[in-house]
């Protein structure tokens, strides 16, 4: 087995790669104040920020789901890696030559099996773009010029080709060392009558690249008659190729994706080439698979989910693209991002549009955009005779689910008039009523969607009644009840005082089930940053998020209560902060402390050595808050 890294080594390596250089390539980080950077957790689905980066410490900690240490432990926990192969990956990346106190150097045959995978992808690839040169590749090499694409292009984004014969990769894979079950587990070779075969045979191929630029699969094209497969035959699941989780194109794309908060998303591979010839280095495609939410939760971590972020979908305009778009609309809510769909004139795609009508003709397709919900509510009721009452009955029943899921109360408004339009019912109000009365009876489930079978004549009082917050009731005795509502207050009435530190603050933070009620509806209101400056509509929009009329009513009553302090103040506010996050901290050290005491000597050491890290990383930031206060935040 492997042997032991020198520590000294491991030292170096956590002191040569940067930790916010490292979790940028996961997320976009911003400032949160304090030195800190802060940003959507990639552990859990959030939608402000409680992701905060110390890059002086070189630590991380979600204060929403509590994951937290430093740049070894945030890749093991999001590429699910052990921390030797995290060594060994950032020490690649560092330059850094590793020693082990009992095997000597790293032998090939002791690295990880990620590394190993990756490392063969990375060999295959460069073997495919060199056997792109070959005069068998004529056929491909021609198949790229007839789609607009040259030499160039095909060396910027990695295009080669695999050999028709059986086993060219496979035999060129062993002499590099690697081992035949290394190649079946990589995707790369498949079992044949005597032995390994080579998975890709006489075809184009595209690397596939996660979010730190790792080589993790190929999709390659049919260019012969004579081939039965697929058109495309994409890399089988393997312990490092999810087609769920990967978006090719992402490693070109997520700096400019961040930079701009704006992605485009095509149909294939050709489609993202000709997009970034054109001038949208913002283009990606998902890899034989329809757009889901991991897919979204990889943008949503690039997007930061600011006000401005934009997501761009190029479907073709036929059924199975208008098809796609309904299935992307489906997952509309899980962005903050506002979505819009591009449909290109004849239904071309961005390929043959730059064919057709060159670069800028793909740059003003995603400029005149029809949002998402409009294309999505066009097409559902496009299916009625709207010339009947019968007929706009019937797509108002189906439509209005759809915009009952819409969370924010005022664009639920505004989609229900433009949704009356669609439909032809001059009583706009009848329509925002009926969605309101399918929204109410979905929170009041704690559901998304409408009742089965619910149609447009049910009354008012059949829709359940608004459930209130569970869990004990507030007592102002309470230190942390009292302080968990001055922070609040603040946000509502003086966000610029909290603001941005208030909205990387999780849930969780507020022990009181109601005051963690009004954090959640200031969050999907957008935040406390919404506030500032402060205008009335921050608090309208905070009310539009509210579930039901209970937690209405204790928003209202925060926003018009006087504070417990004297000088309401930047120290002030700072003071309630430091509390809220400072209990929350020392309950979480709490909780993983009791944990280890109960288990006893029955815990298993990585769980062990896990907790163990995670109580230190809680106590430096939990010393550092007692000795800097808000300048710790």
């Amino acid at each position: 087995m492997a042997g032991r890294i020198n520590d000294d080594d491991v030292k170096a390596v956590r002191d040569a790669v940067p930790i916010d250089a490292v979790v940028s390539e996961y997320l976009q980080l911003r400032n949160a104040g304090g030195g800190n950077l802060k940003g959507l957790c990639p552990f859990h689905d959030e939608k402000s920020p409680s992701f905060q980066v110390s890059p002086s410490k070189g630590l991380f900690h979600c204060f929403g789901c509590q994951e937290g240490g430093d740049t070894i432990a945030f890749v093991q926990k999001i590429d699910h890696l052990t921390f030797a192969e995290v060594v060994e990956r950032l020490a690649a990346k560092a330059g850094i030559t590793l020693r082990y106190e009992e095997g000597g150097y790293n032998p090939s045959h002791q690295r990880g099996e990620r590394i190993r995978l990756v490392e063969a992808h990375k060999a295959a690839a460069q073997f495919y773009v060199e056997q792109l040169d070959g005069p068998e590749a004529e056929i491909g090499r021609k198949f790229l010029a007839e789609r607009g694409f040259d030499q160039a292009a095909a060396a910027h984004f990695g295009v080669g080709y695999s050999p028709a014969g059986w086993d060219h990769l496979t035999r060129y894979l062993r002499g590099k060392g690697f081992s035949d079950k290394e190649l079946i587990g990589s995707g790369l070779s498949q079992d044949g009558r005597r032995g390994p075969i080579d998975r890709f045979r006489g075809r184009l191929m595209w690397p596939i690249s996660d979010t730190s630029g790792d080589i993790v699969g190929f999709g390659a094209r049919k260019l012969r008659d004579d081939d039965n497969g697929p058109k495309y035959l994409n890399t089988p699941e393997t312990a490092i190729y999810k087609k769920s989780q990967v978006l090719y194109g992402i490693d070109l794309a997520k700096k400019d994706i961040a930079k701009s908060s704006r992605a485009v998303v095509v149909e294939g591979y050709t489609d993202v080439m000709a997009c970034h010839l054109a001038g949208i280095t913002t283009a990606i495609a998902t890899c034989g698979t329809a757009f889901g939410g991991d897919h979204i939760k990889i943008l949503r971590r690039l997007l930061m989910d600011n006000g401005s972020a934009r997501v761009i979908f190029t479907f073709d305009g036929d059924e199975a693209g208008q098809k796609a778009a309904l299935r992307a609309f489906e997952d509309d809510q899980k962005f903050a991002a506002e979505t819009y769909i591009a449909i290109a004139p004849d239904n071309m795609d961005p390929c043959d549009l730059r064919l057709a009508k060159g670069d800028q003709a793909v740059c003003d397709l995603v400029e005149p955009r029809t949002p998402l919900f409009e294309f999505a509510l066009r097409q559902i009721v496009a299916r009625y005779d709207l010339e009947t009452p019968a007929g706009r009955a019937a797509a108002l029943d189906e439509a209005a689910p759809v915009v009952a899921k819409i969370k924010t109360g005022s664009v639920q408004r505004e989609v229900a008039v433009q949704l009356a339009g669609f439909v032809g019912i001059l009583d706009q109000e009848y329509v925002v009523h009926r969605v309101n009365q399918l929204a109410q009876w979905a929170r009041g489930r704690g559901e998304r969607g409408p009742a089965p079978g619910a149609r447009g004549g049910s009354r008012p009082q059949e829709v359940q009644a608004p459930v209130a917050p569970s869990g004990p009731a507030l007592n102002l005795r309470s230190p942390a009840h009292r302080t968990e509502r001055e922070l609040l207050k603040l946000a509502l009435q003086k966000p610029a005082l909290v603001s941005p530190a208030f909205d990387a603050y999780g849930v969780d933070e507020f022990t009181a089930p109601p005051y963690a009620a009004v954090r959640q509806c200031i969050a999907e209101a957008g935040g406390a940053e919404l506030g500032v400056p402060e205008t009335r509509e921050y608090l309208v929009q905070v009310l539009d998020a509210t579930p039901n009329d209970t937690v209405r009513k204790l928003v209202t009553e925060l926003a018009v209560e006087v504070f417990r302090g004297k000088s309401i103040d930047e120290a002030y506010a700072g003071e309630q902060l430091v509390h809220v996050r400072l209990r929350a901290v020392d309950r979480r050290i709490n909780e993983v402390q009791g944990s280890l005491a109960r288990l006893g000597s029955n815990v298993a050491p990585d769980h062990l050595a896990a907790a163990q890290n995670e109580v230190w990383v809680l106590q430096q930031y939990a010393q550092s808050l007692r000795n800097n206060g808000a300048d710790a935040l």
